[in-house]
């Protein structure tokens, strides 16, 4: 079985072709600005990385040269559409309306139309994709695979915000969660790893990037995530703001002349580390503005470890003790430094990292940086969120 999974972005797509037999990754790449001038899509192919410009003024068009170069005599894997099974679709957020994967028709879609505003950054995109899709190979079956699927077991108490009961039941406010294929798949591994049943283990998992969310995994199943009703909640981001008391959103928006959609723009796009920091998102560009003497890049930095830091501690307390803790994502992955600093002070609880085997380079593997008196293991797991949507994609056919 091959399964074709995309994730949709507003001006962008990616992609890969897995084939479920090995789980081995035929083909990937993506499509840069869709709608835009200047059209590329960047293939990877035979070991090799092919870059065609061409314009593609929406995500049919997009779809098409994607399916174009699959069957392509040189560059691509497949003789024909046909050996494609089925489409896996990356959405964010479903709110109420799906707690699992769900195969795609059109009462379907006009549900993910009623809930688009649930991520307004995310959703529509997602829907071009799926119609995109649809449109330029018809009748393949299709599924939407959730990234607030795997937080859907959080019990009421956790998901709930004090507001009028029936208000929720009316409007749905409530936590919902993201990046849960990405909690999933590294929760998975970390069993595997220590070989252990994941029944057993209760585990932090980090997905720290530029969207960052953390969640308690107990026995499997997610019972309480950093973010909230959206991807804006928990610790600060690249440039969102993270949790903040909501009165400071009305304050800031009268000081500033600003409507509320201005204010969410402002909390989503120009704050977090960037807003702190006037530096950069990137954190990258953070350590190495805190090493010239920055000291606003060192405030950003010491801001998110210190409330990832407190989600670990929170997320411990819910649990009633910690086994692993996994770190995942581009900073998760990628910056000693900010493993360090999250964990540095939780030694009284069993945590502790050894500095010399944190200090490994990125080579794709599984690390354990844990020192080796730690009560706590401390992972760090390369993400894959692709081959989530691929199993949960093959499962439902």
């Amino acid at each position: 079985m091959k399964i074709l999974v995309i994730n949709a972005g507003s001006s962008s797509l990616k992609y890969q072709l897995i084939d479920m037999e090995n789980e081995s990754v035929l083909a990937k790449g993506g499509c840069e600005r869709i709608g835009i001038a200047g059209g590329k899509l960047i293939h990877k192919a035979h070991g090799e990385t092919y870059t065609f410009e061409q314009e593609m003024p929406n995500h049919t068009d997009a779809i098409a040269l994607v399916l174009e170069k699959l069957v392509d005599g040189k560059v691509g894997v497949i003789k024909s559409m046909e050996e494609i099974d089925a489409v896996g679709h990356r959405v964010v957020a479903s709110g109420e309306a799906f707690k699992k994967t769900t195969l795609v028709d059109d009462d379907v879609m006009v549900t993910m139309e009623e809930i688009a505003e649930l991520a307004p950054l995310h959703n529509p995109a997602a829907i071009l994709g799926v119609n995109a899709c649809r449109k330029v190979m018809p009748g393949k079956k299709m599924a939407l695979v959730f990234d607030t699927s795997f937080h859907a077991t959080m019990p009421d108490y956790a998901y709930m915000y004090a507001i009028d009961f029936n208000d929720y039941q009316k409007y749905k406010v409530r936590k919902y969660g993201a990046h849960g294929t990405s909690h999933k798949f590294v929760s998975g591994e970390a069993a595997k790893y220590l070989k252990k049943d994941i029944s057993e283990l209760k585990i932090v998992t980090c997905h720290l990037g530029n969207g960052s969310s953390i969640s308690a995994v107990k026995g499997g199943v997610c019972i309480d995530t950093s973010m909230g009703f959206t991807p804006l909640a928990g610790v600060p981001m690249g440039t969102r703001s993270g949790d903040i008391d909501v009165a400071a959103i009305d304050f800031l928006c009268a000081k500033k002349g600003m409507s509320i959609d201005e204010g969410l723009t402002y909390l989503n796009k120009k704050c977090g580390v960037l807003g702190i920091s006037g530096v950069s998102s990137d954190f990258r560009d953070l350590e190495a503005a805190k090493k010239a003497g920055n000291d606003r890049a060192r405030l950003a930095l010491d801001m998110f470890a210190y409330d990832c830091k407190k989600y670990v501690g929170a997320y411990m307390a819910a649990m009633g003790g910690l086994d692993v803790i996994v770190f995942t994502a581009g900073i998760g992955e990628n910056t000693p430094d900010v493993r360090a600093a999250v964990v540095g002070g939780l030694e009284a609880f069993g945590v502790k990292l050894d500095e010399k085997k944190n200090a490994f380079k990125n080579d794709g593997a599984i690390h354990d940086v844990s020192a080796e008196d730690s009560r706590v293991r401390i992972l760090v797991i390369p993400t894959n969120e692709e081959i989530v949507i691929a199993r949960e994609t093959a499962a439902l056919l």
